[in-house]
Parts: structure tokens; sequence; C-alpha cells
């Protein structure tokens, strides 16, 4: 009896007019596209910091995190152990994001103007990311348009020039997602073979270890991703090598930080130990859904404990407020729900009017599409994973963690691939099932 089926094909798309977009256009589509996200960031960039040199003693938009990056990134350039606070906290803070700062302090200084030139420039790569994404997965009009949308998203734009993960988060998942799109989308007629699967693998797990250093929420992809494979793509038995190459390849390229944390707490950590206290962040009576960590520097835990003993206390603390009070972590989960979906910004520095209008114009539009896109390939179960499953996994997490905005951004890059799909006529020719750009 016959065990392995594959999952049914997307419908036949809807013949469509002929289209600007044609092959001989798409190469000078593409490049104009990044050229314009290029330009709006760098704008941006040099609107922001004008805005920000004209305040005495401020340096980001956005305090708290920033500083934290910024300071690890000196410290990384001049040779410091990779901790800050008093006592120190080592392993706070995933290395990838003040990496990316250190590179640009060790090529241009302190400057933060040129960091935020850096920063441009990984946005710009998530728009060109985008494109191809969209290309894989669905057509090469596809990938143009949601790299449209994104390049001219005043929140992704804004965003991309803050001293923020958000970005290049976004730019490390959109390569891992891509990746994928590839493995998934190849031509059935040209030959494999189990080692290039595993290469395959390895790759695909790589690229979530890299974003993983950016931010360590993505670690969870992994073994999603190595389940939907084995239940979505035929035959099962062969996805079995695949699947299993990207735990490896994951496991692999996070072993070196967490050897390194291992030598500073005693204890294998893959991420980081600041997962305890962001979930009672999250889950603790005082709890609203949003941010506000008083109680982290009022107990003081760091004076008098390690801090991977301080990640677990609080660990254990947030569990047993979910235990001993579900109808209030039930009603804290709705609340967080509310604000990863909120089209406009939560936080107070953020609310005026113009900013909300702004904001939410673009998103629900935007939202509205993604769905009537899902809804017209509902039957590719793929193009749903890769495109809509991201923004839907952070809104899982952050029913426990708390929730905001700004957790729902990286997901929004991929979420434009449906979007696009969802403009009419728009999508241009379904890409073979199989086929690569």
């Amino acid at each position: 009896m016959k065990t392995d089926s594959s999952p049914p094909s997307p419908p036949d798309p809807v013949p469509l007019p002929p289209s600007s977009f044609s092959s001989g256009n798409n190469r000078r589509w593409e490049i104009a596209i990044v050229l314009v996200a290029l330009v709006i960031r760098l704008a941006l960039a040099w609107g922001l910091q004008g805005y920000l040199d004209r305040l005495p003693g401020r340096q980001f938009l956005i305090e708290g995190d920033a500083s934290g990056y910024w300071e690890l990134a000196h410290k990384i350039v001049q040779g410091e152990p990779y901790a800050i606070y008093h006592p120190p906290r080592a392993v706070l803070r995933m290395p990838g994001f003040p990496a990316l700062l250190a590179v640009s302090i060790w090529l241009f200084g302190g400057s933060l103007f040129a960091a935020r030139i850096v920063l441009s420039l990984v946005a710009t790569l998530a728009v060109w990311l985008t494109i191809r994404l969209g290309r894989t997965l669905v057509s090469p009009r596809c990938g143009l348009i949601a790299g449209g949308l994104a390049a001219v998203s005043p929140v992704l734009a804004g965003f991309g020039v803050e001293v923020l993960t958000e970005t290049a988060f976004a730019a490390t998942l959109l390569a891992n997602l891509w990746a994928l799109a590839a493995f998934i989308r190849r031509d059935p007629s040209v030959p494999t073979s189990v080692v290039r699967e595993a290469v395959w693998g390895l790759l695909i797990g790589g690229l979530v270890a890299l974003a993983c250093y950016m931010r360590p929420s993505w670690l969870l992809a992994a073994p999603a991703m190595s389940v939907a494979l084995v239940l979505l793509r035929a035959p099962r038995v062969r996805s079995l090598v695949p699947a299993a190459a990207i735990l490896v390849g994951c496991g692999l390229a996070l072993h070196p930080w967490a050897m390194r944390n291992q030598r500073l707490t005693g204890h294998y950590i893959p991420t980081t130990l600041w997962m305890g206290a962001s979930l009672y962040d999250g889950l603790n009576p005082q709890a609203t859904g949003d941010s506000e960590m008083s109680f982290f520097d009022r107990e003081n835990l760091p004076g008098r404990m390690s801090e991977y003993d301080v990640d677990q206390e609080y660990r254990h603390r947030a569990w047993q407020f979910a235990r001993e009070n579900p109808g209030r972590t039930v009603w804290l989960a709705w609340e967080k729900l509310l604000r990863y979906w909120k089209p406009w910004p939560n936080a107070q520095q953020f609310d005026r009017w113009y900013l909300k209008l702004a904001v939410a114009g673009w998103f629900v539009p935007v939202l509205f599409l993604a769905l009537r896109g899902a809804w017209l390939r509902r039957r590719d179960f793929w193009l749903l994973l890769i495109a809509g499953g991201p923004v839907l996994y952070f809104c899982a997490l952050h029913l426990l963690f708390v929730s905001s905005l700004r957790y729902r951004l990286p997901a929004e890059y991929p979420l434009l691939v449906l979007s696009a799909i969802g403009l009419p006529g728009a999508a241009g020719e379904r890409r073979t099932p199989g086929l690569t750009a």
C-alpha cells in the first residue's frame, strides 16, 4: 500500500493581461526597486541622525536595547570581555548584531551616522531578499511587487536605520526562508542525491543559526522546518536526510557560542540567559502585555545569584504564575495578541495621530491583501508556510512574552509575498512547483 503522497498542487492561476513586468524588464525593475529602497533608507538615516544631534545627550530614538548593543560592539572592537552591566552579564545578548555594529566601528570609528548607513545597506539587502523569495516561491512579477512594497513600507524603512536588531534579523531570516524555498522549488527533472540533499539541509540549518545569532527567538524554526519537510515532502523517507541535516547544521553553527557560554557559566547555552527575565516580564502579577522590567533592578538578583541561576529563577516564577493564574494568563495572552496585531505603534513616544495614520494606513491594506493572497493560494502549503508562517510563529511566541508591533516587523517582509499575490493580477504566472529562480 502506498503511504507517501505529495500535497495537492495549487490551482492554476486565472490568465492575466500583459504586464510591463516582462522577462526582459525584470532585471531593470529589480535594480530600480533596490535603488529606491536604498535612497529612502539613506535619507531616513540622515534625517534621524540630524534630529538626534539636536537633542542634547540623545543618541538613539529608542533607548535601552540600542545603547546595550552599541556598548557591546565597542567591547568587541576593543577586545574586551563580551559583557555589560554590573555585575557583568556575559550571556545577555547574542553576538550577531553587536558584531555587525563592530564592523562599522572598526571601519568608520564610533560614528553612529556611519552605523546607520551600514544598517541602511542591510535593510536594502532585506528588500532584495524579499524580491528573490517572492520570485522563487511564486513568479518574477510577484517578487518585484513584494520587493516594491518592502522598499516603500514606512515602518520597515524607518526601523531599517534604528540601532536595533529588527532589520538585521529580518535579512538573515529572509536568507533562511529563501534557501528553504529554493530547496523546495527545485526543478524535479534535475538529478539529485542524498549528499546534495544533506548539503541543502546543512545550509538551511546554518542559516537558521545565523538568524539566531541576531535574535534567538528563531531557534524553534529548525525543528519546525524539519518536521514540515517530513510531513509535506515526498518521499517522506528520503526527506529524513535534509530534515536531520537542518538540525545538525543549526547545532553545529551555534556550537561555538554554546561552548563559550559553557566555559563562562558551566552550562551549555546555545542562545542567551535572558529568556527567564523576558518570560517573567510577560507572566507576572503586574504584567500588562507591555514590557515593564523595573522588577529586575528592584530585586537585583544578579547581586546574589549567578547569571544562570537568575535565568532559572525567573523561568520558575513565570511558569508558576501561569499555573496558579490560568485565567489571568489567558487574559494576558489576549492583550498580547491585540498588541501584536495593532495596526499602529504601541509605544508612547509614537503616540501622534499622523504616525498612527501612516502606519495603520499602510499595514491594514497590506494585511488584507496578504489574507486574500493566502486564500487564493490556499492549497500551496509550502507557500503559506514560508511566506505566512513566520508572522504566526512570532504571534504564538509573544502570547507568552511581551508583545508589540516591533516583534511582528521581521515577519512582515515574507508576508509581503502573500500581499503581492493578493493584488489583482500582480502575481503573474505561477512558478511550476519544484523550480527556483
